[in-house]
């Protein structure tokens, strides 16, 4: 909750960062990155700690606790930033590292503790991300209101430090830590023969991750200004914290049914919806009931897509479960790389159809072009889904 909560509430942050000094004088995409480049960090750093933490298993609660101090130094830090390269480097980079060090030991005990339940847990683990992006913008666009940007920076270091590290006090493995001795060898950094990256599955499943990161992160990032400018400020927060809390529904709900009915159709399921709602709901939008429901389906349906990971993980790793965790760190790569690809996508048609619309009922405010990318992407996801499933047919016979 605390690291990606704060993730999926970097709208506000954007809002307020492009309409007050000193920042409001840079560029939309470079702010943007901010953002973009957190959330990326954190996907695409997850197989490196992953790894890390295989081969020196003794330091993971270390890895934790360091990650819990660089989070509190780049959040309180960024509060004196004056240029938008100190944000990049405070509110991206260095929170984006902490957020991976204090994530990653989630997905390697996860796959410690459950097993026959591991879509449902994981869903209901995640939803704290949606939890803390329902409650998050509310809290934050109060704070800058009424204190401001620095302020609002340095209370939040404090209180969500606090809150994160009651919370790894209950971290702890299942299984004893290994003690290595003397000249005892250590497992190797990589790992041989994983046959994961030889499979078939594991690149459709990364190719329908990249494809649903680039539908969702645009999504993530401008549906506040989108509103802001159909409607108010305070619409645009209520239509944000709906997107994200949307998302715990979504994970718990999918997270579920991948237990139950093969993940890929899940899958499937999740990108068709959010392409068709991405289409019609947002596209056509021209009042803001129209946006809630939109932000409540797309939310939930896209939001959720995550849960279905660790089946997916399971499914790529097949035969070595022990690799299940390297195999999801693996695919959230891509996850990482849309996360950026994304918004600078979205970012530079946004500005090339500033002042336009389809037809005078499509795409206002210039948002047309966009919303075409993000539907397109969530069907290509639907597509890809298809391949998944077939992948995991021919691996099962």
């Amino acid at each position: 909750m605390m690291i990606w909560g704060l993730c999926f509430s970097y709208g506000i942050f954007q809002d307020y960062y492009t309409t007050h000094p000193p920042f409001n004088r840079s560029s939309g995409v470079a702010i943007a990155s901010v953002g973009t480049i957190a959330i990326a960090l954190q996907y695409c750093e997850a197989l490196v700690f992953c790894l890390t933490f295989d081969r020196y298993p003794e330091y993971l609660k270390w890895g934790m606790w360091g990650g819990l101090v660089l989070y509190f130094s780049s959040i309180f830090c960024a509060s004196f930033a004056t240029s938008i390269w100190q944000l990049i480097l405070l509110q991206g980079v260095g929170f984006g590292i902490s957020g991976g060090l204090l994530y990653v030991p989630v997905i390697k005990l996860l796959s410690e503790w459950f097993s026959e339940r591991r879509g449902l847990a994981a869903g209901i683990i995640f939803a704290g991300g949606g939890v803390g992006g329902f409650v998050f913008p509310f809290a934050l666009n109060a704070l800058l209101d009424k204190v401001g940007m620095r302020w609002t920076l340095r209370i939040w270091a404090l209180g969500s430090t606090l809150c994160a590290g009651i919370a790894l006090l209950g971290m702890r493995p299942r299984l004893p830590v290994p003690k290595f001795m003397g000249n005892q060898r250590r497992a190797r950094f990589i790992p041989p023969q994983l046959g994961f990256i030889r499979n078939p599955i594991f690149w459709s499943v990364s190719l329908t991750t990249l494809l649903q990161g680039l539908s969702y992160f645009p999504v993530s990032l401008y549906i506040a200004s989108f509103t802001r400018a159909l409607s108010s400020p305070l619409t645009a927060t209520i239509v944000l914290s709906v997107f994200n809390s949307s998302a715990v529904v979504g994970q718990i709900v999918l997270g579920h049914l991948s237990d139950v009915f093969p993940y890929p159709y899940v899958m499937l399921a999740s990108a068709m919806g959010s392409g068709i709602v991405a289409f019609l709901l947002w596209g056509f939008a021209n009042a803001p009931i129209q946006l809630y429901f939109f932000a409540v389906i797309f939310g939930a349906l896209s939001g959720g897509f995550s849960s279905t990971w660790p089946r997916a993980a399971s499914d790529c790793a097949r035969g070595k479960p022990e690799y299940a965790g390297l195999a999801l760190a693996s695919t959230a790569m891509f996850k990482g790389i849309s996360a950026v690809i994304g918004p600078i996508l979205s970012g530079i048609l946004l500005e090339a159809g500033k002042g336009l619309t389809f037809g005078g009922i499509f795409g206002r405010e210039g948002y047309g072009a966009v919303e075409i990318f993000v539907g397109s992407c969530a069907l290509a996801t639907g597509a890809c889904s298809l391949l998944v499933a077939h992948a995991s047919r021919r691996s099962r016979t």
